[in-house]
């Protein structure tokens, strides 16, 4: 038989191959509900006369954008977080990775076709003297032998092993994509709150100086008049303990301050002694007065840990389809065609040609349960697999809910803040101004510069955590990864680049 019929053998074989054993995935629906608190949110956080004060309003359905970050309107924190996606291992981790499945996908798919193997065996023999059915018709009891011939064998996936196999693992090569965009996201929200931290530190460095400032003078003054027996020893004392403690808390927040720029340069991929050459202050942050809130439908299309675990579960439905195949009859198709002789010229001559088409069906009719469980192993996987995306879907909307009631608290919490500022402010006015002509003593000027001292820090942390907040609730809706533009999608450049 000419060796181009046993290949047109193998693809009629190939073609028959039409259906796939075990469960079709569908898509998850998504939660039935139409918000995410209890009750329905303000449409609008309140606002106070200060800075990162600005009411924010909520926004359903707006576009979030794909580079979320810039609505800080910040060129520094833009530099930062485009230059730590180039840098960071983290991100070359996750992208290596994406390779790395979608191979595996490219190396299963190689089962749809037959294997094709050529080889070529020389020896050099000799039969036994005297041997009743030599070798060689010659009787010769030493000769050469060359041998060399095309085999080709193929697997029909009858059952659809294969296929599901291949399903499997395009979906996990699905949902590492979305693990990478998950990394992007993760990273961009740690550098813009890492950063905005950093802003918050030095605010509260500042106004941790400028406090020192206050308690020195005063001290100074108390010293003074101390020498001229206007106050007695006891002030002075307690002056001087007012200004250890306001210089005691300085080094605490410069270790904070130099431990949030090493994170910065570890997040953007760098070593410490190398830092980054971008520092943040408040003002170097805009506050957006419109967020957006995605529908709850629409939330686990965007949400890129959502997506993954939609994937992880398509996988394992998949694999329910190779343990049911895995029972069923399997069949093998195989053919090879050579030639052998002495000489090695002559080893495809007439009547040195050999040729052979064989076929295989096996079944397995007891192997201890062992194929039964693995497919019980399948059904459980699945199981698994629906409670961990359930799982994900609650954090998601958590998160979001989190986010909202945060960013409403936020706001208030500033406003009230910035009441108790100027309150403090106008009480350490005027007793200052009462001490000077003898109507209060020192202790109700410390006391007074102490409650100065909270506010101010409460003001600080309540501005920052307006900004912090709303990074986080641009990470809690996903990022805005799919409004992407086609041409310069990040997360499919690592299936594209190994294609």
């Amino acid at each position: 038989m000419p060796f181009r019929a046993i290949a047109a053998a193998l693809g009629a074989c190939a073609l028959a191959s039409a259906c796939a054993v075990g469960p079709d995935f569908k898509t998850p629906a998504a939660p039935a509900v139409d918000g995410y608190t209890p009750q329905p949110l303000p449409a609008q956080t309140a606002s106070a006369p200060t800075q990162a004060g600005e009411a924010q309003r909520f926004v359903t359905g707006m576009k979030i954008p794909e580079q979320w970050w810039q609505v800080f309107q910040s060129a520094k924190l833009n530099q930062v977080i485009e230059a730590a996606l180039k840098a960071s291992p983290t991100v070359a981790a996750a992208q290596a990775a994406l390779k790395q499945a979608h191979q595996q996908v490219r190396a299963q798919q190689g089962a749809f076709f037959p294997t094709l193997q050529g080889s070529y065996s020389p020896s050099r023999q000799r039969n036994a003297v005297g041997t009743i059915s030599p070798t060689l018709t010659s009787g010769a009891e030493i000769f050469n032998l060359h041998t060399a011939q095309l085999t080709i064998s193929y697997a029909p996936d009858v059952f659809g092993l294969n296929r599901r196999q291949v399903e499997s693992l395009r979906a996990l090569e699905h949902a590492q994509r979305f693990q990478v965009e998950a990394t992007y996201l993760t990273l961009a929200s740690s550098i813009a709150v890492a950063a905005i931290q950093e802003a918050s530190l030095r605010a509260q460095i500042d106004a941790q100086q400028r406090i020192v400032e206050i308690n020195t003078r005063l001290f100074d003054n108390l010293q003074k008049q101390f020498k001229l027996g206007f106050v007695m020893g006891l002030d002075v004392a307690a002056a001087q303990t007012q200004l250890a403690l306001a210089e005691q808390a300085l080094p605490g927040l410069q270790k904070q301050l130099a431990l949030q720029r090493d994170l910065l340069a570890a997040l953007a991929g760098k070593l410490p002694s190398e830092g980054i050459a971008e520092t943040f202050t408040l003002a170097d942050f805009t506050l957006p007065q419109e967020l957006p809130v995605s529908l709850p439908s629409e939330l686990v299309r965007q949400r890129p840990d959502v997506r993954a675990a939609e994937e992880q579960l398509h996988a394992a439905t998949a694999q329910v389809g190779v343990a049911i195949a895995n029972m069923l009859p399997q069949l093998t198709l195989s053919g090879a065609k050579g030639g052998t002789a002495t000489v090695f010229s002559q080893m495809f001559s007439a009547g040195n040609i050999f040729w052979s088409l064989a076929g295989n069906v096996a079944q397995t009719f007891f192997d201890g349960g062992t194929l039964l469980a693995r497919k019980r192993a399948a059904d459980a996987g699945v199981e698994q697999a629906e409670a961990q995306y359930r799982g994900v879907v609650i954090n998601a909307f958590q998160n979001v809910a989190d986010s909202l009631h945060a960013l409403n608290a936020d706001a208030d919490v500033l406003k009230a803040a910035q009441k108790s500022e100027q309150a403090a402010k106008t009480t350490l006015d005027i007793t200052g101004k009462q001490l000077a002509v003898g109507q209060v003593n020192v202790l109700a000027v410390l006391n007074a510069e102490q409650a100065y001292q909270t506010s101010v820090q409460a003001a600080i942390q309540a501005r920052a955590n307006r900004y912090a907040d709303t990074a986080a609730l641009f990470q809690a809706l996903g990022g805005g990864w799919w409004n992407r533009p086609a041409d310069i999608a990040v997360a499919d450049a690592g299936a594209k680049s190994s294609n």
